[in-house]
């Protein structure tokens, strides 16, 4: 980023109150910013700072301070710079806004974040599923979602050894451990 862009991209962005700056390196800006104070940042790098693309919208659960971290990734093609705009929510109820109308593409992202993370954006033309179609269980990105307890709750065990497997163990061969063994192993 050239000194007068990133001069002329201060001023503009001083005009979000309580934003904080952090550039990593001459195309890399992190901007942390109160969440409700987004869409007019959205709104002012979109119209008036070239930041036409919304590369990705990413989620962090930060469970122990019951918050999740939501990341926009801008990139302006007329100055090959990338902005990420960190806001924080709470875990419960897991609400937000949708950015759709600011930026289309916005609307998959959330999409997604809802169905991994469970957050729901407010606004968003769809909500419903569309890779865990089948899945009835709790978002499952959630750092508090247990996988192995879920699994164990949900489906029904039944023994498994074909004859192709017994003799690949009489020659020495196949793994014979259950996780309950392997979890003892490493205690």
């Amino acid at each position: 980023m050239s000194a007068a862009h990133s001069q002329n991209l201060n001023v503009l962005l001083q005009e979000i109150e309580g934003i904080h700056l952090t550039h990593h390196n001459p195309r890399r800006l992190r901007a942390d910013i109160a969440a409700e104070a987004l869409p007019a940042l959205l709104a002012l790098l979109r119209g008036r700072a070239s930041y036409v693309h919304l590369s990705a919208i990413s989620c962090v659960d930060w469970i122990e301070e019951n918050q999740f971290e939501l990341v926009y990734h801008l990139w302006s093609y007329e100055t090959s710079v990338l902005i990420s705009a960190h806001i924080r929510i709470p875990r419960e109820p897991g609400i937000y806004l949708s950015v759709f109308d600011i930026y289309t593409p916005a609307a998959f992202f959330e999409r997604d974040i809802h169905e991994m993370f469970g957050v729901y954006f407010e606004g968003s033309p769809d909500m419903s599923k569309f890779i865990l179609t089948e899945w009835n269980g709790p978002p499952p990105m959630r750092k508090d979602f247990n996988s192995e307890k879920w699994v164990m709750e949900t489906f029904s065990w039944q023994e498994y050894h074909p004859d192709w497997l017994k003799d690949l163990e009489e020659q020495g061969g196949g793994i014979v451990s259950t996780p309950e063994s392997i979890r003892m192993d490493n205690k």
